[in-house]
């Protein structure tokens, strides 16, 4: 772990892309900005950990062989066919 020492104001940049700025102290207490791109997730810790732990309970949920089958689902007429036996007569060789 690094551990820098910063005051109110200052900054750290992480990659390049992330910068960290202490807003405010008070007390035991900081106020912390962060500035990432969009495309980077920013989460407090316990806040990522139960996303995580989410993610890991509906992997684990339902697998695959309990989940209901498409396959039983009749075609409605308006639903155009697109089984390879269909598609395959319109399909040319090139």
């Amino acid at each position: 772990m690094l551990i820098l020492s910063r005051k109110t104001g200052e900054s750290l940049v992480i990659d390049g892309r992330v910068i960290v700025k202490i807003i405010r102290t008070d007390g035991d207490t900081v106020k912390v900005g962060i500035e990432a791109p969009s495309n980077i997730p920013v989460h407090r810790q316990e806040v990522y950990e139960e996303i995580q732990k989410a993610n890991r309970e509906a992997a684990t949920r339902a697998p695959h062989s309990q989940l209901p089958s498409l396959s039983k689902a009749k075609p409605s007429a308006s639903t155009p066919d697109f089984s390879p036996a269909t598609n395959q007569q319109h399909s040319k060789t090139v």
